[in-house]
């Protein structure tokens, strides 16, 4: 059977979660060659139904479902999930395609970037391919392209990260402190350590013994590692902010060639995966509202040179989190498998 006949049988572990879902959406949407499909959740979500194109699949337990016959497995259920199940499903003869940080560092795994490098995932002796993070993922897309004709020698970056990125309890948690407040009522945390609506909080996942977060130093962990140079120097600031979907990043990087503005604008609007939208007036930029959310996009503006650094560049990146952070990138990851 030809590749262009094959239909595959494909498995998605975590199929009621936000990226799970938005992974049966982007499947369907993409017309990917489905053959059947299987959605998967913890016991609890097992009987309940889950949107597939114009097809209701009912949701199976993952702890008691036999991966044998699956080609492809993408996993959004968390770091634990994937430990303990990515393994079954690759010795049984599965591509794991894995969104969480559970084999993200181990060097006989790669970690993919569709637009950055594809070739990566063809080396996958364990059968499992890792979907880097979010913030990371829409920061390469944009900077790839530069690093490769002028070289990067340091990227500073302060990321502005939605609640959507803590999972469904952290918007649920923003919609009602949102209210709450408005009605002159306390905001009263619970997924976060403080109040997120009309706040800031610049801490994101654990706190690590150099003073920086976990999230922070994937920043470094998965640049180096999907641009396939440890020489470049990343200095991180994660920030949750009072946004639903998308992530914002505002990047300073310096280069080892200097780079224009009006380089880099016209690299970047020939790169995949990237739009360019940097007018120098009211609303001439890329914001999560009125651009992300819901694209598919990496959007890339405020491009100016650093008025501190000889070859220092400024940008301001935007992409959906959801989407282009964790599904989009999984199934396009999958299309890479098929195309094989």
């Amino acid at each position: 059977m030809s590749n262009e006949s094959r239909r595959y049988t494909v498995a998605v572990v975590g199929a009621t979660g936000a990226v799970g879902e938005t992974m049966l959406n982007i499947l369907a949407e993409r017309k990917f060659p489905v053959g059947k499909l299987i959605a998967l959740a913890s016991e609890r979500s097992a009987g309940e139904k889950v949107k597939f194109g114009n097809s209701d699949v009912v949701v199976q337990d993952l702890a008691t479902f036999d991966p044998k016959g699956v080609d492809i497995a993408l996993f959004s259920a968390g770091g634990s999930i994937s430990k303990e199940y990515g393994p079954k499903f690759a010795a049984a003869g599965a591509v794991v395609i894995d969104n969480s940080s559970a084999f993200r560092y181990d060097d006989d795994v790669p970690l993919v970037v569709s637009e950055v490098n594809p070739d990566a995932a063809r080396q996958r002796p364990r059968g499992i391919i890792a979907n880097p993070n979010c913030s990371t993922m829409q920061m390469l897309v944009a900077l790839a392209p530069i690093h490769r004709e002028y070289g990067i020698e340091r990227i500073n970056v302060a990321t502005y990260q939605s609640v959507s990125g803590a999972g469904r309890s952290a918007l649920e948690e923003l919609g009602r402190q949102t209210g709450a407040l408005l009605n002159f009522q306390d905001a009263d945390p619970q997924r976060f350590p403080v109040q997120i609506a009309f706040n800031l909080i610049p801490h994101i996942d654990e706190f690590l013994d150099n003073g920086f977060t976990k999230e922070e130093m994937k920043l470094v962990w998965e640049t180096r590692k999907i641009l396939a140079d440890d020489s470049i120097q990343v200095n991180p600031t994660a920030v949750r902010v009072p946004v639903f979907y998308g992530h914002s990043e505002a990047v300073h990087i310096e280069t080892k060639t200097k780079v224009t503005p009006e380089q880099a604008r016209k690299l970047l609007k020939s790169a995949p995966g990237v739009e360019v939208v940097d007018e120098r007036k009211p609303g001439g930029y890329p914001t999560p509202v009125t651009h992300a959310s819901g694209n598919d996009a990496v959007y890339v503006g405020r491009i100016r040179e650093d008025l501190s650094h000889p070859r220092g560049l400024n940008l301001w990146i935007v992409s959906d989190n959801i989407r282009k952070g964790a599904a989009l990138n999984a199934v396009q990851i999958a299309e890479l498998v098929a195309a094989e």
